[in-house]
């Protein structure tokens, strides 16, 4: 499938990041506030277009995650770059909500997608065991377990999740789409202020992965489950209902990363396949 940029427009490559507190998630809906719906409406603005010009995004975050690297492009008519694109940055600066910034605008190379470019997505998820909560200047962006946590037993309980596997069982199911995904990394971090924070890379991430990944670990983490049952979990290939999907708020899209830009187009191309794991027959 070809994602050439049509003739006249030119592809523009945004990196940004946003507190997701106030946003239904990225993807622009009916009367309630997303992030995709507030940068569409500021782009069409400050270049002065009656045109909405779409964006498309690395990872659709849900409402009240984070984001610190996203990444989004957008095609522009090549006229309407020429004019507003050395100015494009100050000008969304100057009318995007405070929740939102745009730290960098540019021409995309060859081959670029946002999202089928991507060869991981990293996050990070924060939690606080202290007995007497969470700072209230983190409040927003860490989630309070109140039970102390074996950050070893939770990175034991990690590597049995790592390299590709079905997560099924951790996901939220989607017609049509496969739950088979490369986790690169899954890694737990005490910091020296006592905030446990986990380290999630994959290749890309379906529908509450993240999500009920940390869920499941918390428990191995507090001892309601044995470090072997995360993987269990996953070798079962089914949703277990002690898997709780938690928080959003404690969730950061922290960076995408993407191939050298002779190699963008062909993985733009290789993501749109949709995979089976080996031995399995495909649809």
């Amino acid at each position: 499938m070809s994602d050439e940029v049509e003739p006249g427009y030119v592809r523009v490559r945004l990196d940004l990041s946003y507190d997701g507190k106030d946003f239904s998630g990225w993807a622009k809906q009916r009367e309630r506030r997303t992030v995709q719906g507030e940068l569409e409406t500021a782009l069409r603005t400050v270049t002065r277009s009656q045109e909405t010009y779409e964006l498309t995004v690395a990872g659709r975050t849900d409402a009240g995650v984070h984001a610190r690297g996203q990444v989004a492009h957008v095609d522009l008519p090549q006229e309407v770059w020429a004019e507003h694109g050395e100015h494009l940055r100050r000008r969304l600066a100057g009318r995007l909500p405070k929740d939102i910034r745009v730290w960098r605008v540019a021409e995309a190379p060859y081959g670029f997608n946002a999202r089928f470019s991507a060869i991981w997505r990293r996050y990070a998820y924060r939690v606080s065991d202290h007995p007497g909560g969470v700072d209230p200047l983190l409040r927003g962006h860490v989630l309070w377990h109140d039970w102390a946590l074996d950050v070893a037993a939770m990175n034991a309980a990690s590597r049995a999740l790592l390299g590709e596997h079905d997560f099924a069982a951790y996901c939220k199911r989607r017609e049509g789409a496969t739950t088979i995904r490369t986790l690169q990394e899954l890694s737990w971090v005490r910091g020296a202020d006592g905030i446990v924070t986990a380290t999630v890379r994959a290749d890309a991430f379906c529908h509450n992965m993240v999500r009920s990944l940390v869920g499941a670990l918390l428990f191995v983490g507090d001892g309601h489950r044995p470090v072997e049952w995360a993987g269990k979990v996953l070798a079962a290939g089914v949703r277990d209902s002690a898997v709780h999907v938690v928080r959003p708020h404690g969730l950061t899209l922290e960076e995408v990363g993407y191939p050298a830009d002779e190699l963008l187009m062909a993985r733009n191309q290789e993501a749109r396949n949709k995979r089976t794991l080996p031995g399995r027959g495909c649809c």
